[in-house]
């Protein structure tokens, strides 16, 4: 069979939760996964990049999965295909890989199988998937959005915000990768009502701080009480670097999705490397390390 390409997409990492927005907020980070699926004789997956053994594992492939069963599910016969993955975007750190495999996944369906979906219902497909749309959101339309996943299938609202936000972020990537199951089962049944209005009130001021360009609010409208208090144990980097919010040149912080990556929101007065610098220091006089990755809204 001579080859020919079916798909060429290049989709960014995301970060979500962003402390208050649990479920909600979700922002785009300048890292990529590209994917190329031209026509093949059987199925295969090759790989560069970051966990390039990782991604090119054929078996249970998230990709060539999501592709096989919406084709399935609209009895329509998958073409075999041969991926070609090019990844930037950490795996099993909080940077929504797994979003981004689902839409490229859907995306191959939609390609391949003539189905004709609007944006709106690639990021649907791939938010029921997920089981929630923060991240599918933003990995499919970029910058920082909110997102609503209603009762109803096909119920599902994504809206991208506009931001004068344009400073640096840097995303300190942890070294053991952590399971999202594992991290909602710590999350307790219940919460008190004190806890519930702080979070929508933080919430809102982050997404107000974010359109007015307030980065002096950064500091206090990212911090949560619905998550990050239960996961932190789990996530050594957040109490430690949280102890530098707030101050010089880093503006606040958050989990990245659901651990144990941060996500700092750095100012942009100040030298993006200088802020790189400082966190490293105060990382090592703790006796904990990161991979320390500059990088910006994508």
């Amino acid at each position: 069979m001579d080859a020919s390409l079916l798909l060429d997409l290049k989709l960014p990492a995301t970060s979500a939760n962003l402390g208050p927005g649990f479920d909600a907020i979700a922002l785009a980070l300048g890292l990529y996964l590209r994917v190329q699926a031209k026509t093949a004789d059987s199925f295969a997956v090759t790989a560069v990049g970051r966990d390039a053994e990782a991604c090119a594992r054929v078996d249970d492939h998230l990709i060539l999965r999501t592709y096989q069963e919406i084709m399935a599910a609209h009895r329509k016969s998958p073409l075999p295909v041969r991926l070609q993955l090019d990844n930037q975007i950490p795996v099993g750190k909080g940077c929504g890989p797994s979003a981004a495999a689902r839409l490229a996944g859907t995306a191959l369906a939609v390609r391949a199988g003539g189905l004709g979906w609007s944006h709106q219902r690639i990021i649907e497909e791939a938010a029921r998937r997920e089981g929630h749309p923060d991240n599918a959101a933003a990995c499919w339309l970029g910058g920082v959005v909110v997102a609503r996943m209603g009762p109803a299938p096909g119920d599902l609202t994504a809206l991208r915000v506009p931001t004068s936000y344009s400073g640096p972020l840097l995303l300190a990537i942890a070294d053991a990768p952590f399971s999202t199951e594992e991290a909602r089962q710590v999350l307790p049944p219940h919460y008190t009502r004190a806890d519930a209005v702080a979070n929508v009130q933080n919430a809102l001021l982050l997404l107000a701080g974010f359109m007015a360009g307030r980065n002096d609010l950064l500091a206090a409208s990212l911090n949560d009480r619905i998550h990050e208090p239960f996961r932190g144990p789990l996530c050594p980097l957040l109490p430690c670097l949280r102890e530098l919010a707030g101050s010089g040149e880093i503006l606040g912080m958050s989990l990245s999705g659901a651990g144990p990556s941060v996500l700092m929101f750095l100012d942009p007065r100040y030298p993006a490397e200088r802020a790189r610098e400082r966190v490293a220091a105060h990382l090592r006089q703790r006796g904990l390390s990161a991979e320390l990755l500059l990088t910006s809204v994508a």
